[in-house]
C-alpha cells in the first residue's frame, strides 16, 4: 500500500485534488476534517482548547469558535504552538485508526490530506509526497471571494505557512494548479497513474 502526503498551502485547490484522487480511487485521510472532529462539542480535545484558550474561543451554542480562535493563534506563534501541542497527538490516533481499516481493506493508495505537512517535517512519513502549486496572489483571491475571508486574513496565514520555495522542494510530484478545473483533473489523472506504478 503506497501511503501519499499532500499538501498545499491555504487556497492552493488542495480539497479539489484530495476529491479527484478519491475519484480515481485513493482512501483520502483528511487530517483537517479530523482535527475539526476532535474538537466537537462534548470531546476531550475541546475542553483542553478550552482550558488553553478560554471560554471566549466557543460560540454561543458551545462550539469551537474557529474564526476566533485563529485571530488568537495566527497572531502569535506561541499559542498557535499550545494549539498544535493539543489537536495533533489526537488528529495522530484517529489517522492511525483510519490507515489500519484502509490497510485492512485492501486499498492500493492512502493519500493522507495534510496542511502543515511542510511545516511539521513529516514528509519522511509517507511513500510520496504531493505538494498543489498556486501563486500567493491567486490563492488569496480564491479565498476572499470563495470564503469572504479578509485580504488581510488570508496573507497572515499564508506567512503562518511554509513558503512556496520551501513547499516545493519537499515535494516528490507536484501538481500545478493555476489554471483551470480541467486543467487540474488533467494533471490529476497523470499523477494518479504516477502513483499505480509505485504501488
Amino acid at each position: 500500500m503506497l501511503t501519499v502526503g499532500l499538501t498545499g498551502g491555504i487556497g492552493s485547490g488542495k480539497s479539489a485534488v484530495a476529491a479527484e484522487l478519491a475519484a480515481h480511487g485513493a482512501v483520502v485521510i483528511d487530517a483537517d476534517a479530523i482535527a475539526r472532529e476532535v474538537v466537537e462539542p462534548g470531546t476531550p480535545g475541546l475542553a483542553a482548547v478550552v482550558d488553553e484558550f478560554g471560554e471566549e474561543v466557543l460560540t454561543p451554542e458551545g462550539r469551537l469558535d474557529r474564526a476566533r480562535l485563529g485571530e488568537i493563534v495566527f497572531a502569535d506563534e506561541e499559542r498557535l504552538a499550545g494549539l498544535n501541542a493539543i489537536v495533533h497527538p489526537l488528529v495522530g490516533e484517529r489517522s492511525a485508526r483510519l490507515m489500519e481499516e484502509a490497510k485492512a481493506s485492501g486499498t492500493e493508495v492512502v493519500v493522507y490530506d495534510v496542511p502543515l505537512l511542510v511545516e511539521n517535517d513529516l514528509g519522511s512519513l509517507y511513500d510520496v509526497v504531493v505538494v498543489v502549486d498556486t501563486p500567493d496572489e491567486v490563492r488569496v483571491e480564491r479565498v476572499a471571494t470563495g470564503r469572504g475571508m479578509p485580504r488581510d486574513q488570508v496573507w497572515a496565514r499564508i506567512r503562518a505557512q511554509a513558503d512556496r520555495e520551501t513547499r516545493l522542494a519537499a515535494a516528490d510530484l507536484v501538481i500545478d494548479n493555476s489554471g483551470t478545473f480541467d486543467e487540474l483533473k488533467k494533471r490529476v489523472a497523470q499523477v494518479w497513474r504516477e502513483l499505480l506504478a509505485r504501488t
